[in-house]
């Protein structure tokens, strides 16, 4: 070879890169590989962004009142779907009959709000104001006192007779009883010759019931003064207190009269602690 090659080849060799070892290359390719990341795919990255959640403190308060207000609207929906059921399986004729008990209730109200508004402007027109007023405050003496038991009461309503042949008539079906004509606008009731008011108790007496203390024995008697139109439904409406003592296997009879006499009495009873406030 001569010289001139022996140059050229030299000159070649320094300019091409020394070749890299196969243990060095499979090294160098290794470590590229654990450098760069591995690809993900569109979908990985958007469940890779929104798990685990990122719940701020504001997010979680609005969840937890929405769930609140939803088991609420639960609760509602339920206990109104449980007395539309009730009344479902009612008969027309007794739906009918509890329409019109609302109605009598609701227009009992009315009339006595009528007559507050009429008692307003007999005071404001009259020409004797101190007067009327003293004719309203006897008449106002009355009522309470019907209310009270301290004075004798007549007018329209109702008798009711329970027959417990069999003893299984308790003092919580009485006052069920009881509690339904006040509901109905009893404004008047004795039981057996005992006044009721508005303390009145009743307890169970052996075979017996005790009202106030007092024991009374079967048929037990209820005088009642009121609108006979009212009380006599509000004891028949389905479930009410006529069923319920006939499912005990007592009879009750129900007759309505012009004139009803309320005649026992409670003695008027000053209170221990309560004075009126203008004393």
């Amino acid at each position: 070879m001569s010289n001139h090659d022996e140059a050229a080849e030299n000159r070649l060799r320094k300019e091409l890169p020394e070749e890299v070892p196969a243990a060095d290359e499979a090294e160098a390719v290794d470590a590229a590989t654990e450098e760069q990341p591995p690809q993900l795919t569109g979908r990985q990255r958007l469940a890779k962004g929104l798990w685990p959640p990122r719940v701020t403190r504001a997010q979680l308060i609005v969840a937890l009142l929405l769930f609140g207000l939803g088991f609420g609207l639960a609760v509602q929906v339920a206990s109104n779907s449980d007395g539309d059921s009730a009344l479902r399986g009612a008969r027309q004729e007794d739906l009918v009959r509890i329409l019109d008990e609302l109605d009598d209730r609701t227009q009992r109200l009315e009339d006595e709000k009528q007559g507050l508004e009429k008692q307003r402007d007999e005071l404001e027109n009259s020409s004797n104001q101190a007067e009327e007023a003293r004719k309203q405050t006897v008449e106002k003496e009355k009522q309470l006192g019907i209310l009270a038991g301290t004075v004798a009461a007549q007018g329209p309503g109702i008798t009711m007779t329970i027959d417990d042949t069999k003893g299984t008539v308790e003092a919580d079906m009485l006052l069920d009883a009881i509690q339904e004509l006040r509901a109905a606008g009893a404004e008047a009731i004795q039981v057996n010759g005992v006044r009721v008011v508005a303390d009145t108790y009743l307890t169970d007496s052996g075979n017996s019931v005790s009202v106030d203390g007092n024991k009374i024995n079967a048929p037990y008697r209820f005088k009642v003064i009121g609108k006979p139109q009212d009380l006599e439904p509000a004891l028949n409406i389905p479930g009410g207190v006529v069923q319920t003592l006939e499912k005990e296997q007592a009879t009750v009879t129900i007759e309505r009269s012009d004139k009803i006499l309320v005649d026992a009495l409670r003695a008027a009873k000053r209170p221990d602690y309560a004075r009126s406030s203008s004393q």
